[in-house]
């Protein structure tokens, strides 16, 4: 890993038109992985849409890595299911940040940057990074991969964000 840039707030926020698993229904939850650390929101039974508002703290390191999540249905009596995956680069939440640090943004619901969805990403949905309460913040929907449907709801918050401007 390189230098360290802070820290992420990642907020597991609720996950819609998931695919069955088991009979009717799947029990889900969210595994996210950030370089070497990894999270686990809590298993949410019966459910297509769940709820989660989990939050979970990540390092983040230059160059800015790449989050990854797994859906998986959890089973009693055999492995739990994959129910799709999706990632998310880092790179331009921190690029946004870089940007406000170099133009001193105060304004409150300052957008710094807009994600639009493109094959090479899993944005379901054009995603805003706006500058909110102090903090950088991006709210996202991702589209899970190699399943037919389902979409999870993530907002994203740098925070402690030590990095000066570039050198010139």
């Amino acid at each position: 890993m390189g230098d360290k840039l802070g820290q992420i707030k990642v907020t597991v926020v609720q996950g819609k038109r998931l695919v069955i698993r088991d009979f009717r229904t799947s029990d889900p939850y969210v595994i996210l992985k950030l370089g070497n650390q990894t999270a686990k929101t809590k298993v949410i039974n019966c459910c297509l849409n769940p709820v989660w508002n989990e939050e979970f703290c990540f390092s983040i390191s230059e160059p800015a890595e790449v989050l990854e999540l797994e859906v998986f249905d959890k089973d009693r009596f055999k492995a739990d299911d994959k129910m799709g995956n999706a990632q998310l680069s880092l790179q331009p939440l921190v690029a946004a940040a870089r940007l406000r640090k170099i133009l001193v943004v105060a304004s409150e619901g300052t957008t710094l940057r807009k994600v639009i969805p493109e094959k090479d990403n899993c944005l379901a949905v054009d995603s805003s990074i706006s500058w909110v309460n102090g903090e950088v913040v991006q709210h996202v929907w991702l589209r899970l991969c190699e399943v037919k449907s389902g979409e999870i709801e993530l907002k994203i918050k740098l925070i402690d964000f030590s990095c000066s401007a570039p050198s010139k």
